[in-house]
């Protein structure tokens, strides 16, 4: 598997490091715990155990995208999931230097120190817009939900605040009271983004953000990510299987497969000069 990291990268400590992570649904044997298994796809052919993530690792450093590609079925929302504790790995770890010094695997941690990680440090927006939001609740008080669970009862600071996020996601505040239902899906979206900033989380995880999105939506939500992280600078992990909308945003870029990382570095030298045979048809289908 090809590596590389940015110069500037290897100056400061990754501020969210994500090492062998592994999740596996089924009962497991002999044959598939080995790590050299040859499995049909991500499938044991003894078992029928179906490892939906193999050993991945990856490293964020402070204000950077990091991209994830692969088709559907790879493991990156898998990967997502278990870094935002949604799903419990098999084994693995994710530590960041933001909880005691990054020395304590946050997976390890209570689920009340995990709500308040999740609630804090990152900031989940989900494919599905109706896994982020509550569709009948006002695009205000989605906000002001998530600020209330990190522990905020001032109730005009939390209005102002859900205002000005709003109005920085391009919302227009005339449907501030309006419920998401009523909304577009890049509308939907961009009020998912407006709810996971409401905390300033240092780490962003944004899921297929722009799928099943028109061209122009697309855009608008592209643009606005890029300029969240000039003017806040938020680091955030990108999964997509689109390489275009990564060659976009992500200065370094993981390739997923059947569970696993097979490739990874810059994410332009991924595009120039791909080692992976899944990783040129990739590339092939953007050209």
């Amino acid at each position: 598997m090809r590596r590389a990291t940015s110069t500037s990268a290897t100056l400061e400590a990754p501020l969210l490091k994500v090492r062998e992570l592994t999740c596996s649904f089924g009962p497991g044997c002999s044959y598939c715990a080995d790590r050299d298994a040859i499995l049909e796809r991500n499938m044991c052919p003894r078992c029928g155990t179906i490892h939906a993530l193999r050993q991945v690792s990856l490293d964020v450093y402070p204000g950077e995208i990091i991209g994830i590609v692969g088709e559907s079925g790879s493991g990156k929302s898998t990967l997502m999931r278990c870094i935002c504790f949604d799903q419990q790995p098999s084994s693995g770890s994710v530590t960041t230097g933001l909880v005691e010094n990054g020395t304590v695997d946050l997976l390890a941690c209570s689920p009340q120190q995990k709500r308040a990680i999740r609630n804090t440090i990152f900031g989940m927006v989900y494919q599905n817009p109706w896994l982020g939001l509550r569709m009948d609740f006002s695009a205000l008080s989605n906000i002001a939900e998530q600020m209330i669970a990190s522990g905020n009862r001032k109730v005009e600071e939390m209005r102002t605040r859900g205002l000005s996020l709003l109005e920085q996601v391009n919302i227009p505040l005339r449907r501030a009271s309006d419920p998401p239902r009523e909304f577009s899906g890049g509308m939907q979206q961009r009020v998912q983004i407006a709810k996971a900033l409401s905390n300033n989380p240092p780490i962003l995880l944004l899921d297929e953000v722009t799928t099943g999105l028109d061209l122009s939506v697309q855009a608008k939500v592209l643009d606005l990510i890029l300029r969240l992280r000039r003017d806040l600078d938020v680091s955030m992990v990108v999964v997509s299987h689109d390489l275009a909308v990564i060659r976009m945003l992500a200065q370094r870029t993981s390739v997923m497969l059947d569970g696993k990382v097979i490739e990874q570095g810059l994410t332009d030298q991924i595009l120039e000069d791909p080692q992976e045979r899944y990783t040129q048809q990739l590339v092939h289908s953007l050209l």
